[in-house]
């Protein structure tokens, strides 16, 4: 199951390099009158263009534990995540101080969004090789998913993106720069690219399979699902709730939720899509960015940065008996012998708790875990369904409650009834806050705040950030690329 971590960082480094103009490329590197030519050469140049930036490649990808990770960077502007390295990057992330040279906020346009072209390209190039129908139907499924998929989070965070279009990418001399599309274009982009995935890719791939962590039908079932919940679309949202609970793709949650994030239960029922990670390649760095010094470990060779925490006025937000707060630290006793809590925090905790969440990897030398980095999962798809099914109905159902229920119970807490919600308001406010409670630190609660009018309000009231303004729901796009566009891109309003 780790095949395709080494098959990623190899085939990006054979066949994916490009100049950082969004409408070139090097065609001395990869020349098409001989590569691709063949099949395999087909797979190679879609497994670097669709899936390279979906790793946690140590410092790099879309899932690194380090300050590039869409769930750091997400989770960091929120009431959830905050940083005691006070430096770099982080104050902007933290007080939500957002301008178009802030270096964290618009790295993830300006590293990912030549993607977008690469794999238009790679759409273009593999349709000249023979292959049989089936082979060239899932390449071609697995790009557009890659496509959506990456357009999808480039618009979460910015707005519009630019999209070449393919004729524009073979004629890169003319230097004409690419426009960023309308809010209905970008939609229709996505959504289309998704639906076309959707037609091909198989519903999942068994954790034995060498196939395992490609892209499938139930990963693109689960990013419609997000565009739809960020348009508002209740109604198609639903509906792609429900297709997840088919039978067909053996979604199930996990009995007990510290065991999912775990070595020895990689590729666990509960895990839709997950960054595949080894020793050698693609390794995740989650806990030493997150425990200190003093916290005990099996393994004592893990490095321990001490970086990341929760709020403690998240924390307190937890029932006591949550069993969510066996991996979010706010109570133990380090190896140094002193009790660490809120009341008394020394620098270990000054700033917050520790968001554990993933287990020990016994293998590890220094900073590097081979656990799989878990994207996406059944529990995010049961709470978004439950938010989806009432926002529709306007009115609070005992279906939306009892999925609500299924990760509220897993958690060993008491079950909600009907009755416990006054208003369809009541409920929403509760699956906010079971949602937080349940994908901390997962890329969840940016998106989830601004869904509910809260995330300007949050940083201000629990970040007590002087500098929010309401534009910032959208983040700056690079100051370069406006430069770069000669008048023809703008940035966002308020930049």
């Amino acid at each position: 199951m780790k095949k395709i971590a080494l098959c990623i960082s190899m085939a990006t480094a054979l066949f994916c390099s490009s100049c950082t103009d969004l409408n070139s490329e090097m065609y001395n590197v990869i020349n098409p009158n001989i590569f691709p030519t063949n099949e395999n050469d087909a797979q190679s140049l879609v497994t670097a263009a669709a899936y390279g930036p979906f790793v946690s490649n140590w410092y790099g990808g879309l899932f690194t534990s380090a300050q590039g990770g869409i769930h750091v960077v997400g989770d960091m502007t929120t009431d959830i995540g905050t940083c005691q390295w006070n430096a770099a990057v982080w104050p902007d992330m933290v007080n939500m101080n957002f301008t178009s040279n802030s270096g964290g906020l618009t790295a993830l346009y300006r590293n990912y969004i030549n993607y977008i072209s690469k794999m238009t390209l790679t759409l273009d190039r593999i349709s000249k090789i023979e292959m049989s129908d089936a082979k060239r139907a899932l390449l071609n499924a697995e790009v557009h998913c890659g496509r959506g998929w990456l357009a999808y989070v480039l618009y979460d965070f910015y707005g519009p993106i630019q999209v070449a279009p393919l004729e524009m990418l073979q004629n890169p001399l003319e230097g004409k720069v690419a426009p960023r599309l309308t809010r209905e274009e970008m939609v229709k982009f996505i959504e289309t690219d998704l639906k076309e995935a959707i037609k091909t890719l198989p519903a999942t791939y068994p954790v034995t399979s060498s196939s395992y962590g490609r892209f499938t039908r139930g990963l693109a079932y689960t990013v419609l699902m997000k565009l739809y919940m960020h348009e508002k679309n209740w109604t198609k949202a639903v509906e792609c709730g429900r297709e997840l609970m088919k039978p067909e793709y053996g979604y199930k949650l996990m009995a007990h939720y510290k065991d999912i994030f775990t070595l020895e239960n990689e590729g666990n029922a509960e895990t839709i899509w997950a960054a595949i990670c080894s020793t050698t390649v693609n390794s995740q760095l989650w806990l030493a960015h997150v425990l200190s010094g003093v916290y005990p470990t099996k393994n004592e060779n893990i490095q321990k940065w001490g970086g990341y925490r929760v709020l403690w006025s998240f924390y307190r937000t937890f029932e006591p008996k949550d069993e969510r707060l066996q991996v979010l630290v706010g109570d133990f006793v380090g190896s140094d012998g002193v009790h660490y809590t809120e009341d008394n925090p020394g620098t270990i905790l000054i700033s917050g708790a520790m968001p554990v969440k993933y287990g020990e990897d016994p293998a590890a030398t220094a900073e590097e875990s081979q656990v799989d980095w878990i994207v996406y999962r059944y529990a995010d798809v049961l709470t978004l369904l439950s938010e989806a099914i009432v926002r529709e109905k306007g009115a609070v159902t005992k279906e939306a409650v009892d999925l609500l229920n299924m990760v509220h119970q897993r958690a060993g807490l008491a079950p909600y009834a009907v009755a416990d919600f006054p208003s369809a308001a009541a409920f929403l406010e509760k699956v906010l806050e079971e949602r937080g409670h349940e994908l901390w630190f997962e890329g969840a609660r940016r998106s989830d705040l601004i869904r509910h009018g809260k995330y300007i309000e949050y940083a201000r009231k629990y970040k007590h950030s002087v500098t929010a303004q309401d534009y910032m729901n959208l983040m700056p796009l690079p100051q370069s690329v406006v430069d770069e566009g000669k008048g023809a891109i703008a940035n966002n309003p308020g930049y």
